[in-house]
């Protein structure tokens, strides 16, 4: 019989279907670190939220673990990669709170409309006062949304039946998709200028964190209210604060915050700012939800079954795993490439699959490049088993193209993505040595995907490379190695340089104000 350790408090109802399948359940959800590492050889089963820290340490000593179930989203308090090594699948349950979050957005939304908590608060003091109070409809009202994953389609779906516009920004989600429910696709200037509610449901990523500062909250319309149920540190608070001091920005609704619980407070004790502890999943049924979810996945791992909602890998026929196992590395970091050098709005994706490499099941390759292509702007949500997923949720589809004929090499791999702008091409190939970039936006390379790169667009001038260098080297930014692809001389360019270290936005600027460079990205592998 099947052992399995509940170590942090989950529903009865997750509790019972244990149970129920047949297995040995222990609930004991306050050992030490040490207490767990020494018990957790004799358990088939572990099932977590936040609160037990799932080490490396922990996951050698598990001599029979087959699976560690998180009843919840984020899986940061487990150490993926080393349960991955030792073969644990590793599950997660997705869309248990998905409904919650969406909920407690909209309200958020209409109690920071109609100023709900502070009237609330002057009536218990004793006050009557109806006029200090007065709110907004929302109905009539521009809503922007970014992020259209599960959550912020959900908030789309409320907030169009109770009469606003929706405008939605995510460089993921087709025209097609927006259409059928009913929301504008704009771009993130549009969400900018033109909101009265702006609402965001995006992980917090390098490029999510402080997407919106002093700059973005000077440009919205006088009296824009914002909502953020998503991660902390997308609006940059102390710019906010201000922003509300002034009265530019009417007022905030907060459930999340870049340091919980919260130690900074000048935003959070300003009058026109709503604040609630995390709740997003604070539920009974999110609660239950998610606790069932993860036992009903974990049943079905330790029966044998087929499952879903696994966050490492999963299982693939040995003959097929040898035979893309040298180039699982490749086409994730050509989708990781590729989704930072996109910027426009992604219409159609396209993986062709050249020499030997044709001939076998490529499917789970071109899994594994839309899972580095999201990952891009999705960070740590995106995984093998949710990437298809996530990828349809936004209209996304993958064509496959498969040819043996290949001049110049064994196998190589192309990867096109055609946006409003235009097509862009990335293609890799693998040596005995490892993997290469042999061409980028039509430009050939000899590139080693790994590390703190720039990609510089240019015109084909004496000059350019050296005002590079010097505004790298006044910013003690050292370089590594420098390429530079170009077809005619004078003509379009592409410099792509590795560097030591991360480049700021600001850096960047300076790079792309040098004449005749139209365009400088980071991209970071």
């Amino acid at each position: 019989m099947a052992r399995i350790l509940v170590s942090d408090p989950i529903t009865a109802a997750g509790i019972e279907l244990f149970k129920e399948a047949g297995f040995e359940v222990d609930v004991k959800t306050d050992h030490t670190p040490e207490e767990l590492e020494a018990k957790i050889k004799d358990y088939d089963a572990l099932i977590v939220r936040s609160q037990t820290k799932v080490t490396a340490k922990i996951i050698a000593a598990a001599d029979n673990l087959k699976v560690i179930g998180r009843a919840g989203v984020g899986v940061d308090n487990v150490d993926v990669e080393a349960a991955t090594k030792k073969g644990i699948i590793v599950l997660n349950a997705p869309d248990g709170n998905t409904i919650s979050t969406a909920e407690l957005s909209v309200a958020m939304l209409l109690a920071l409309a109609r100023n709900i908590p502070q009237a609330h608060c002057s009536m218990k003091e004793g006050a009557w006062d109806r006029k200090k109070y007065v709110g907004v409809e929302v109905n009539r009202k521009v809503l922007g949304i970014v992020g259209m994953g599960r959550i912020g389609t959900e908030v789309a779906k409320r907030m169009l039946a109770m009469g606003m516009t929706v405008n939605a920004y995510d460089p993921f989600f087709t025209t097609e998709r927006a259409e059928s429910l009913g929301v504008n696709l704009v771009d993130l200037d549009t969400i900018i200028t033109q909101s009265d509610f702006i609402t965001v449901h995006t992980p917090l990523t390098p490029e999510t964190k402080g997407l919106f500062g002093a700059k973005e909250f000077a440009r919205m319309k006088k009296g824009v209210r914002l909502v953020n149920c998503a991660r902390g540190g997308i609006y940059d608070e102390k710019a906010l604060a201000e922003a509300v001091k002034s009265g530019h920005v009417a007022g905030v609704a907060l459930d999340v915050y870049p340091e919980e619980p919260p130690t900074d407070r000048t935003l959070i004790d300003l009058p026109q700012v709503i604040v609630t502890p995390h709740l997003g999943a604070s539920t009974v049924e999110a609660q239950e939800n998610v606790a069932i979810d993860v036992a009903v996945e974990v049943i079905k791992v330790l029966k044998g079954e087929s499952f879903k909602n696994a966050v490492n890998l999963p299982a693939l026929r040995p003959e097929v795993r040898a035979a893309i196992q040298p180039y699982m590395g490749l086409v994730e970091s050509l989708g990781k490439f590729i989704g930072q050098l996109v910027t426009d709005r992604i219409k159609k994706l396209e993986v062709n699959y050249m020499g030997e490499i044709s001939t076998v099941d490529t499917s789970y390759l071109s899994l594994l490049f839309v899972k580095g292509l999201l990952q891009a702007r999705l960070n740590g949500e995106v995984t093998p088993v949710n990437a298809m997923v996530l990828a349809q949720e936004r209209g996304l589809k993958v064509n496959e193209v498969k040819t043996k004929d290949v001049i110049g090499y064994a196998n190589l791999i192309k990867i096109a993505v055609t946006t409003e702008a235009g097509m862009h091409t990335l293609t890799g190939t693998v040596f005995e040595n490892g993997m290469k970039v042999v061409e980028i936006e039509g430009f050939h390379f000899d590139l080693v995907p790994e590390g703190n790169l720039i990609v510089v667009d240019h015109i084909d001038q004496p000059g350019i490379i050296g005002e590079v260098g010097t505004i790298l080297g006044a910013n003690q930014i050292n370089i590594a190695s420098m390429q530079v692809g170009r077809k005619v001389q004078g003509g379009k360019a592409l410099m792509v340089l590795a560097v030591d270290s991360v480049v700021t936005p600001e850096i960047l600027s300076k790079i792309e104000n040098v004449t005749n460079v139209t365009k400088a990205n980071a991209v970071y592998l």
